[in-house]
């Protein structure tokens, strides 16, 4: 299998440790750590809750980050949210390709390719990928808002490669 550097910028931080890519501080733990974690908090909560939990954190912390990365790079609209599929993909949480994108309409399609959350869980016949949906609604609020358009939108996942005859996650992103 053919690899190379990581294509985002890390610095750290050489009195506290603290890593930075871009604006933010980062961490850099194991991908089994981490999908471990998650799973034994799914086992105990259960996925929907989890879920649910995800997505309010995940939308407040994508639109942070858009917001912080929109300043840095001095990029707006669409190119913040490609920035971000581009950050994640190289973050190794999958790679992030949109499919579709309208801004002014609050929408968009995601697929996800190479899900760490599928490659720990295996084809499990769900959608395990959930932890993601509120960080497209997140990205898009942010991107949509920052141009004056009043929109809201929720993501779904559609699709997971951990369902069985599914190759790649799918997620919508619509007005509320």
């Amino acid at each position: 299998m053919p690899s190379h550097a990581p294509e985002l910028p890390i610095n750290v931080d050489s009195e506290t440790g603290v890593w930075t890519s871009d604006a933010l501080p980062m961490l850099y733990v194991p991908r089994h750590f981490f999908v471990n974690n998650h799973m034994a908090i799914e086992e105990e909560i259960g996925a929907e809750k989890y879920a649910e939990i995800l997505y309010k954190a995940g939308y407040k912390s994508a639109y942070y980050w858009c917001e912080k990365e929109a300043e840095l790079h001095g990029i707006r609209g669409e190119a913040v949210f490609e920035h971000y599929m581009k950050r994640l993909s190289q973050r190794g949480w999958g790679f992030f390709i949109t499919e579709a994108i309208d801004i002014e309409k609050g929408t968009a399609r995601v697929r996800l390719e190479n899900s760490a959350f599928v490659y720990q869980y295996g084809k499990v016949d769900r959608k395990v990928d959930y932890m993601f949906t509120g960080w497209f609604a997140g990205a898009m609020d942010q991107v949509a808002q920052s141009l004056g358009f009043k929109i809201s939108t929720r993501a779904v996942q559609t699709q997971s490669a951990a369902e069985h005859g599914k190759d790649v996650g799918i997620f919508e992103v619509s007005p509320l």
